[in-house]
């Protein structure tokens, strides 16, 4: 069964907008595990925009499943994780400019950084993943950097128009597979929502899918245990 991971940044940014205590980040973390939640990632950026640290705190202490931390990957990040010591951790590209992750790791051209990053990162004694592009040059890469599992970006899929959707599914799913024969973990993410996830929850060798703002987007609608039931309900099914 394909787990579902959700991610609260945007419980973060809703707070963050008039820098209020509320929405109280503790009840939507228990909000979340009770409606169904496999873990829970946050993205602890640079800039702090939404998730804070005293929020990845608050998660250490008080999840009952499994906590992701999505990072960059600098040496403050790293230290971060090291003292706080989530269960997974996703590296992740980050630009100041971007309104969200704008694509994966450019892991060929960053390699030697990443291998230091990935060193250093072992004293957390974290499973360490890698948000990627679904090609597989990539995957062969984070695999010669012994992490874990990879994160396969879905963003090409989500936002291609229904005559190409085909086409980056098929990526996705060759990406999966080649990722299993090489022994990794394989997660994915980004722009997934109630009308798309179903296609690759039914992916082989997919392991968890990690989902954030159609779910907080619907659960201004439904409620936050209700909208996350209805994503867990339609990953199920698939």
């Amino acid at each position: 069964m394909v787990k579902l991971g959700v991610n609260l940044d945007h419980v973060a940014t809703i707070r963050q907008q008039r820098y209020t205590p509320y929405p109280d980040m503790l009840t939507a973390i228990k909000i979340s595990e009770e409606s169904g939640a496999d873990s829970i990632t946050m993205h602890l950026r640079e800039d702090r925009r939404h998730i804070q640290f005293e929020d990845i705190k608050i998660a250490r202490k008080n999840i009952n499943t499994k906590l992701n931390l999505e990072m960059a990957p600098t040496n403050e990040m790293c230290r971060i994780a090291n003292q706080v010591k989530p269960d997974f951790i996703c590296l992740v590209p980050e630009k100041r400019q971007e309104l969200t992750t704008e694509g994966g790791l450019d892991i060929k051209k960053n390699f030697n950084s990443l291998k230091s990053v990935v060193s250093e990162l072992q004293e957390s004694k974290a499973l360490i993943s890698l948000f990627i592009e679904p090609d597989l040059d990539s995957i062969k890469l984070a695999k010669d950097l012994k992490v874990d599992a990879i994160e396969l970006h879905t963003g090409k899929y989500a936002e291609a128009e229904v005559s190409n959707k085909e086409v980056y599914l098929n990526q996705i799913k060759t990406a999966s597979e080649y990722a299993n024969k090489l022994s990794l973990v394989v997660n994915a993410g980004h722009g997934l929502d109630y009308t798309n996830v179903k296609e690759i929850a039914r992916i082989n060798h997919m392991e968890e899918l990690n989902i954030g703002h159609s779910i907080i987007a619907e659960s201004i609608f439904l409620g936050l245990a209700e909208a996350i039931k209805k994503m867990k309900n339609l990953i199920e099914s698939s």
